[in-house]
This record gives C-alpha cells, sequence and structure tokens, in this order.
C-alpha cells in the first residue's frame, strides 16, 4: 500500500490497517522463528507499512493540534 492510498483511509480505516499489518508482522516473525516463512521480503513490508501508516496518523494529529489549521 503506498502513500497515497493511506492518505485516502479514515481514521478509523487507518487504525484498522495498522492493527492488521501489525498482526501481519507479527505472524511472519513467528515464522521466521520457526522456520516456515518462505518469502523473507513480508517482514520489511510489513514495516514500511507500518510506518507509512504511522507517518500519516501523526500528519493529522499535528495539523489538529495547531490552532487555525484547517480540518
Amino acid at each position: 500500500m503506498d502513500i497515497d492510498k493511506v492518505r485516502a483511509l479514515s481514521d478509523a480505516e487507518l487504525e484498522d490497517a495498522l492493527r492488521d499489518a501489525r498482526q501481519e508482522l507479527w505472524g511472519a516473525r513467528f515464522a521466521l522463528s520457526t522456520r516456515q516463512l518462505k518469502d523473507y521480503s513480508t517482514i520489511p513490508q510489513a514495516r514500511r507499512r507500518i510506518a507509512r501508516i504511522m507517518t500519516v496518523q501523526r500528519e493529522r494529529a499535528a495539523v489538529r493540534a495547531t490552532p487555525g489549521a484547517p480540518r
């Protein structure tokens, strides 16, 4: 999911996407530790997805905290 798609999501959808991405990362790490993970690139992909979602959440929080900024 690229940053434009993440920015198009609502706040509730961002929370759901973040929860899903964290669950995916946990599952990938678990599969790695039990030597069941076949595609190692899923771990950095999940980490990047989490970072993108958290970046958009932080941007929105900063806009809300700025007095006089359009909401």
